[in-house]
């Protein structure tokens, strides 16, 4: 009798991830075919997908942010659309426009980039504020308002930013409202020596161009079903404690002029969800809200000016947190 009792509890508790860790790792693998190293960065673009999130990419020039966001959308049987920011840039270039048709006697709506499951923002900094701000409600809400009509976007959606930290010459700066918006901000570093050397024979011996070499491999039904099961992993009440105690954290810590939004601590809890779900478990363990701590909440504080000034950086006041707040057992 003891034993039945198990056996449903295990069915009645226990998902099924086979499936959707092999399509992971088929994505991994289409990756590595072009992207040398950056496994990490592989892996939080794999998450934030599967979490629903947006993420902005951030690294000097000639790093491969555009050419991996363009090849995670090739691995995904999905629309792609990638609009470069200029100054020049209108909010009706990004969400298209009402156009009068003469033939019907009416203003039709016309669909601009934003309308696309996988959208590629080349250099987004690059848009002055009204640009960027007609971005707000896609993010949040995954719809455009229109002459007071409302037209929603397809699922799933995912924005994939990028932008350059040194060059400041027509650049604006984003407003935290839309930082805010963004699940990961991930920064991508030089590769090391050895990957250097990797990428010169991988260029050296290409014979046709990067994005041809890659295969999709999962569908959009696939990708929203994914979104859906990672919703039931399992959270116990004392690591949803653990999260609220780093997100108030960083509100009361000297070293910060701004803590983190109720808008991370779901970040933190969609996001670890899926981590533990692309490794296998349906349950979140502490490792996990770890592992994306960093990238979800950088962009998300304000380091204070007299700290800014020593060069004490968001991420070492966040690991230094993550230090402080003890782990759940």
């Amino acid at each position: 009798m003891e034993n039945e009792t198990t056996q449903d509890f295990q069915f009645n508790n226990r998902l099924d991830l086979r499936e959707l860790q092999e399509n992971v790792e088929k994505i991994k693998a289409e990756l590595s075919k072009v992207i040398v190293g950056q496994k990490q960065v592989a892996n939080l673009l794999i998450v934030a997908l599967f979490a629903e999130g947006h993420v902005l990419l951030e690294g000097v020039p000639g790093v491969a942010k555009t050419i991996t966001a363009k090849l995670l959308a090739k691995t995904l049987n999905t629309d792609f659309g990638r609009i470069q920011f200029t100054p020049d840039l209108m909010p009706s270039d990004v969400l298209g426009t009402s156009i009068f048709n003469l033939k019907e006697a009416e203003f039709e709506f016309k669909k601009g980039p934003v309308f696309a499951n996988i959208l590629l923002t080349d250099e987004i900094n690059r848009a002055p504020a009204k640009t960027q701000a007609a971005l707000f409600e896609v993010m949040e809400e995954q719809q455009v308002t229109i002459d007071g009509n409302k037209y929603p976007l397809e699922s799933p959606y995912m924005i994939l930013a990028t932008q350059n930290p040194i060059e400041q010459e027509g650049t604006y700066k984003l407003p935290e409202a839309q930082l805010d918006r963004f699940l990961f901000k991930i920064t991508i570093d030089y590769p090391t020596f050895e990957e250097e050397i990797e990428i010169i024979t991988r260029e050296h011996e290409l014979k046709t161009t990067k994005l041809a070499q890659i295969t999709n491999s999962l569908s959009k039904e696939k990708i929203v079903a994914y979104q859906q099961l990672i919703k039931q992993i399992i959270i116990e009440p004392h690591l949803i404690k653990y999260i609220a105690e780093i997100i108030t954290n960083t509100r009361s810590n000297a070293f910060l002029y701004l803590g983190a939004s109720p808008r991370a601590s779901l970040a933190l809890l969609k996001a670890s969800k899926a981590l533990a779900a692309i490794n296998g478990r349906d349950f979140v363990t502490p490792e996990d809200i770890k592992q994306v701590a960093i990238p979800i909440l950088i962009h998300r504080v304000i380091v204070t000016p007299e700290r800014e000034m020593e060069g004490i950086t968001a991420a070492q006041i966040i690991q230094d947190i993550l230090k402080t707040v003890e782990i759940p057992r």
